[in-house]
């Protein structure tokens, strides 16, 4: 499927999209499949709780030194010493949280809970301001507490939660990412049916 172009619009897409999922439809059975996998790891992530939070803990520490790596490699390719000093420093400092990450796991996901409890609690508390003073409609004000709700949930029970919260979202995510794949299977196995009759 080509990206939309000056001699292609975005109206185009939609049929374009429904053409290749017509194309996939005989292949339902690996969309359901794959959903059914990702649904059992959330599972398996939910049932150990502990795990899947280290789990959770190792590939934000991967992510946090490869990111640091391309950093560093940028500020040693950077024309100006200003940028080039700011880039590797930036970068190392990326490499020595993710090496910390992977060291000390658990005190890591401590932090980690600690800095997500406090980035959901704000962005709670802005949604609510921008409802509240920008005139939006009341899902936006309802979606603000909701969010600042689980925020402060987070941050009260801290450092208790430490060990549960990011395993916690990581099954969730799982399994609804999962689910959402088994109704495409599910649907699409339906719509060959009917094709086939």
């Amino acid at each position: 499927m080509n990206l939309p172009t000056e001699s292609g619009s975005v109206a185009e897409l939609p049929d374009k999209i429904g053409t290749c999922v017509d194309r996939l439809r005989h292949r339902w059975g690996w969309f359901v499949a794959f959903g059914t996998l990702t649904i059992l790891l959330g599972v398996a992530a939910l049932l150990l709780i502990v795990s899947a939070t280290i789990a959770s803990v190792y590939t934000i520490a991967i992510f946090l030194i490869l990111a640091g790596g391309v950093e560093v490699s940028i500020g040693i390719t950077s024309r100006s010493w200003g940028r080039s000093f700011l880039w590797i420093v930036g970068g190392l400092a990326y490499i020595v949280v993710g090496a910390f990450a992977l060291a000390k796991p658990l005190v890591a996901a401590a932090l980690f809970t600690l800095l997500l409890g406090a980035a959901i609690l704000a962005t709670g508390v802005i949604r609510i301001y921008t409802a509240t003073h920008l005139g939006k409609g009341g899902s936006v004000l309802f979606a603000g507490i909701v969010t600042a709700l689980v925020g402060f949930v987070i941050l009260f029970g801290w450092p208790a939660n430490s060990f549960i919260i990011l395993g916690l979202l990581l099954s969730f995510d799982l399994l609804v990412w999962g689910a959402s794949w088994l109704i495409l299977g599910l649907r699409m196995r339906t719509h060959q049916t009917r094709i086939s009759e």
